[in-house]
């Protein structure tokens, strides 16, 4: 899918909103990396990236050619402050009406609105993409997130008390969450 859009961060910074491709590749990387190593509530740590640079530049293009898949970077002077994308569940009948969603941010973005931008941009592209149903898992002490996802009509269908087994904090509760497209 393709997608672009510039929006304007609460620090007054303009972010542009795109579909990553092969030429972002190592900055995605790095990204990931950076991203994973900041925060316990994203689904793995940096030595668990199953991904070089070369294999995230193909990932990016598959994406960029995809018709139901997606994944935007957020750049913020041309860095890398950001990535979200969406994904579908599966292709077969009965749950190709779903996608998942996945957002990550750099620690020094947070708080600008990024987040937001890059949620309503996914939540466009799956509309977009014929999706019925959009779904996330979040920590459930992950208060900020679940603010903002509640704020843009994302509800919660349930919880899995053990989701997560953090390195540094053991179990963390999951929270699953949707939205009816």
């Amino acid at each position: 899918m393709k997608y672009s859009q510039k929006v304007i961060l609460k620090n007054g910074k303009e972010a542009w909103l795109k579909n990553g491709d092969a030429s972002d590749g190592s900055a995605v990387y790095e990204n990931f990396n950076a991203t994973h190593a900041e925060t316990d509530y994203l689904l793995s740590y940096p030595d668990e990236n199953s991904f070089d640079p070369e294999q995230e530049a193909q990932f990016l293009e598959e994406k960029t050619k995809s018709t139901n898949e997606i994944e935007i970077i957020a750049l913020v002077d041309g860095k890398v402050a950001g990535t979200a994308g969406i994904e579908a569940v599966g292709v077969k009948y009965k749950v190709r009406h779903r996608a998942e969603f996945g957002i990550s941010i750099l620690r020094e973005y947070w708080g600008l609105g990024l987040g937001r931008a890059l949620t309503a941009a996914c939540i466009q592209c799956a509309r977009d993409a014929g999706y019925l149903q959009l779904e996330l898992n979040v920590v459930a002490e992950n208060e900020r997130a679940i603010a903002l996802y509640q704020d843009m009509g994302v509800v919660e269908f349930g919880r899995n008390p053990i989701g997560f087994n953090s390195r540094t904090s053991g179990f963390q509760e999951l929270i699953y969450m949707l939205l009816r497209l």
